[in-house]
């Protein structure tokens, strides 16, 4: 009877580890394709915005996609709650895919308030994305999760690299299609989307978030059972000695995992758990850095260099911002399983905190300043890898999507919010103060992370 009872446990944990492995392999996928999907269509955005629109309002154009992913997040993540991560990266990248057909019909018709409405659809396509990084988690290991969920963050480096360059050809493609200009790579995002939606709608099974509460549910049904036996075993005994008596009924299982639970719940399940709280402020405030600083470097090289030069240095600059953000994200993720969740997202702050000091201090000198914006990329890429890897193991699996969702709304405004108030500061101060303000922001994370958490898994502890 041992033998039999042992084998199924035995068995099931290879079965587990091979389905994080097609998830693993097909999320990097589908991130690469999301990924060209939402850099191709965000290279021209602020351009189309501009000759539909005008300049002044190209900026808040912008924006709408950030603000637009910051909400999407809700709905996405209330589905995956409920039905699981399938459904959820489907209905996103659909969204996305709907608000780049709608960009197209504003370049068609040249009407103002659809590309607004449009943009803030196709950040469907970011949400998608972000949510992508704690589909990565939901069945991996403990001692692996910041690797694997960072896996996935750098999956995002080939399609931003790659999609820039696909923009010229698919407005070339399109154009001959007799769309307008600079819509035709709003059509490829659109088609992108699709694409990376009906790959996830096919192949993602069985789904890695039921799976994990399925697991956590037969672990704790478990445990009542082991507890009961163990409760009635004594009672017995102790009737026994008594002289008989009834034995008491064990309490009936239940269920450990809650299903559904909105905004308002994991506002409370946040507030109640200090490691969650220090993975959504260690995301938000990044992102809120990262943001500030970088929306502001194209204006101040524009400031020292001539216009046939400032488009040159500003792709090289951002170039390898993008490259601090991403390219060194699985060095990040085994960072935050070997040393631990806060101490990476310390180091993130420290870097976030020496950035500001080198890009505020550097002037007009454009080498010491694309340091500071390398630096500003690891910043955000630790805190974004080690707060996310802390935030999904603090939570149960029932409440988790839900928390990850808060988390993605409040680091989408806190972006958008530092993009806009960014623009104020560098008009009224410069950018020193910029990055000092940016600085004083982060500072607080320092003390926040040094305050001891408990950080086991929920699910784990029951």
């Amino acid at each position: 009877m041992a033998t039999d009872l042992t084998a199924p446990r035995t068995a099931a944990r290879p079965d587990v580890a091979s389905i994080q492995r097609r998830t693993l392999r097909l999320l990097f996928t589908t991130q690469i394709i999301g990924g060209i999907g939402v850099t191709i269509g965000i290279s021209v955005g602020a351009l189309l915005a501009a000759r539909i629109a005008g300049t002044a309002v190209a900026g808040v154009a912008q924006s709408a996609g950030v603000v637009g992913a910051a909400l999407l997040a809700v709905p996405v993540t209330r589905i995956m709650a409920r039905h699981g991560r399938r459904p959820g990266l489907v209905l996103a990248y659909a969204v996305g895919a709907v608000g780049g057909l709608l960009v197209v019909l504003a370049a068609a018709t040249r009407w103002v308030p659809l590309i607004f409405v449009g943009m803030l659809l196709f950040g469907g396509g970011t949400a998608a994305n972000l949510q992508a990084r704690y589909t990565a988690v939901d069945l991996a290991e403990p001692a692996r999760r910041g690797r694997q969920l960072s896996l996935i963050v750098w999956a995002t480096t080939i399609g931003a690299v790659a999609a820039p360059n696909f923009a010229a050809l698919a407005d070339r493609v399109t154009t001959g299609w007799g769309l307008p200009p600079l819509a035709g790579p709003f059509a490829f995002s659109a088609a992108a989307f699709v694409l990376a939606a009906v790959v996830l709608l096919g192949l993602l099974r069985p789904d890695p978030l039921l799976t994990a509460r399925r697991l956590a549910a037969a672990k704790a049904t478990a445990a009542d059972a082991t507890a009961a036996e163990a409760s009635a075993t004594a009672a017995a005994g102790e009737a026994s000695a008594a002289g008989g008596g009834a034995t008491p009924a064990p309490a009936p299982v239940e269920a450990r995992v809650p299903r559904g639970a909105g905004m308002r719940v994991a506002w409370s399940v946040v507030r109640g758990q200090p490691a969650a709280r220090l993975g959504i402020a260690a995301v938000a405030v990044g992102h809120l850095v990262m943001v500030a600083v970088m929306a502001m470097t194209p204006v101040r090289l524009g400031e020292s260099h001539a216009d046939a030069d400032v488009l040159r240095l500003v792709g090289i600059v951002l170039s390898l911002h993008i490259a601090g953000m991403y390219a060194f994200s699985p060095v990040v993720g085994w960072l935050t399983d070997r040393l631990g969740r806060r101490a990476v997202i310390l180091g993130g702050v420290g870097m976030l905190l020496a950035a500001c000091a080198v890009a505020g201090t550097a002037g007009h000198h454009t080498p010491r300043l694309s340091v500071g914006l390398v630096l500003l990329g690891l910043g955000w890429s630790g805190t974004m890898v080690a707060g996310s890897t802390l935030l999904s193991e603090s939570v149960s699996a029932g409440v988790r999507p839900s928390v990850q969702g808060l988390s993605d709304l409040i680091m989408g405004l806190a972006g958008a919010g530092a993009a806009v108030a960014s623009g104020f500061v560098m008009q009224f101060a410069g950018y020193p103060v910029l990055t000092l303000l940016a600085a004083v922001a982060a500072a607080p994370l320092v003390a926040l992370a040094l305050r001891p958490v408990p950080t086991g898994a929920p699910d784990e502890e029951g």
